[in-house]
């Protein structure tokens, strides 16, 4: 099986919680592939992470990368230009559990992110020495990230799409989960099973699933809520009333990955987690 396993896809968002870059080919850095969440806008009075949990209107913010700087767009507003180089002002922050500082992006940035989103907002960039942790508990000391909700790699699979598709009563594309990287050619959720993969030069751990949120409800395209995925999934990926798509997973070389690499599972384990029996209608 996993000779027939392929990456078709690979997304990073520079902004958390704005749209993706789609890319063809990535490199993956100390903290995950180069460029992902790296950027983040924060609440001007708490300085605590927005996304579109809170802001659905995060969706129609598109962010595109230039040789020095971040292009952004959104409609009916004016190209914003973020220098990717420059130092800022400091400024702690919150993402959930983690506290640090980060480097402030300016005036013309937070006035821009305001605007769109009708509430006082900043713009903020990772600050390189700055080190984030991810759980050690589950995957050691020493493994980090940057503004991700926990872990530096999300991985999902077409089959596993293409069977909840089946069973929703609306279709959702794959950009609703955010991936990182997408793969084909697995049957639906064997992904459960996977505890280790080499994907192109880079050996991925999978560490745990992801358990979805209303995220997945915001249309990329219009920003408006609605009920599916969740609905569905909640029929038969139920776990501790959590709804589950996708793995979280670590990196634990560096190098690059492109569409069309092969996968290879060099480790499986047992299903995780104990999903419960198929709720859903015959």
């Amino acid at each position: 099986m996993s000779a027939e396993l392929t990456v078709t896809s690979i997304h990073v968002y520079p902004i958390k919680s704005c749209r993706a870059i789609d890319l063809k080919a990535a490199r993956l850095d100390e903290l995950g592939l180069s460029f992902d969440r790296r950027l983040m806008v924060v609440d001007a009075e708490t300085s605590r992470f927005l996304s579109q949990r809170d802001e659905p209107r995060m969706a129609l913010i598109a962010p595109q990368l230039g040789p020095t700087s971040l292009q952004v767009t959104a409609p009916n507003m004016p190209q914003l230009k973020v220098d990717t180089r420059r130092e800022g002002q400091r400024r702690d922050v919150t993402v959930w559990g983690f506290t640090g500082p980060a480097e402030d992006c300016g005036e013309n940035a937070a006035s821009w992110i305001s605007s769109v989103l009708e509430r006082s907002c900043r713009l903020v960039r990772w600050a390189d020495d700055v080190q984030r942790e991810v759980s050690p508990k589950r995957v050691g000391p020493g493994v980090l990230t940057a503004f991700t909700d926990g872990y530096p790699i999300l991985i999902t699979t077409e089959g596993s799409l293409e069977d909840l598709n089946g069973r929703a009563k609306e279709r959702v594309p794959m950009n609703r989960f955010r991936p990182n990287i997408v793969i084909k050619g697995a049957a639906a959720f064997a992904e459960d099973t996977w505890k280790r993969l080499r994907v192109g030069e880079v050996e991925i751990d999978v560490v745990k699933p992801c358990s979805r949120c209303a995220i997945t409800t915001v249309d990329a395209i219009s920003a408006k809520r609605g009920k599916e995925p969740l609905a569905t999934l909640a029929t038969f990926r139920l776990h501790e009333n959590e709804t589950w798509f996708g793995q979280n997973c670590i990196h634990r070389s560096l190098g690059s990955i492109r569409v069309g690499d092969a996968v290879e599972v060099l480790e499986t384990g047992p299903t995780s987690p104990p999903i419960a029996p198929d709720l859903s209608p015959a």
